[in-house]
């Protein structure tokens, strides 16, 4: 999950929400605004809305040899 940066300033951070015994009970996004005292240490990690959206769609354009290797992968563990 990426830091991703609003077009108002705005930084959406990935979190994660475990249960006492450590089981993941979910992944979400909080938003923190300029000003949060959190805000200038997500900033240096933080994409834009257009740089996330060119890299999830290059992702999938150039997938197909990390799929295939997967693919590959999973039928040996099969056998």
């Amino acid at each position: 999950m990426y830091v991703i940066r609003l077009a108002d300033g705005t930084l959406r951070v990935p979190r994660t929400l475990a249960s006492d015994d450590g089981r993941l009970i979910g992944n979400a996004y909080v938003e923190i605004a300029p000003g949060d005292p959190e805000y200038e240490r997500w900033l240096a990690e933080a994409v834009s809305e257009e740089e996330f959206a060119t890299m999830r769609r290059r992702w999938r354009e150039e997938n197909d040899e990390l799929e295939r290797a997967f693919l590959a992968f999973k039928a040996e563990q099969e056998r």
